[in-house]
């Protein structure tokens, strides 16, 4: 049986979910790509989603509010890190 804490902290984990997916669905409605963080990357790297699904890893450039791309993912690496962070 789930707690009434545990219920909440499961319910309050659905808001955020949804919350980032409509985020995520509102960058990209804009031709923006998604900032995505992830403990797998080193602190000043994230994942950027674009809008036709690629991903790339990416760092921020300290000298403007602009990004430096490192690599694109491959069509299953993506799928793998959409699926891993129940984007998909």
């Amino acid at each position: 049986m789930i707690t009434p804490i545990n219920m909440t902290a499961t319910i309050n984990n659905k808001s955020a979910t949804n919350k980032i997916k409509s985020l995520r669905k509102e960058k990209h409605s804009q031709g923006l790509p998604f900032m995505i963080n992830s403990d797998e990357l080193p602190s000043h790297q994230c994942y950027l989603e674009y809008p036709d699904g690629t991903i790339k890893i990416a760092e921020a450039n300290s000298k403007d509010s602009d990004f430096r791309i490192i690599e694109e993912l491959d069509f299953l690496n993506a799928e793998y890190i959409k699926r891993k962070l129940k984007l998909i």
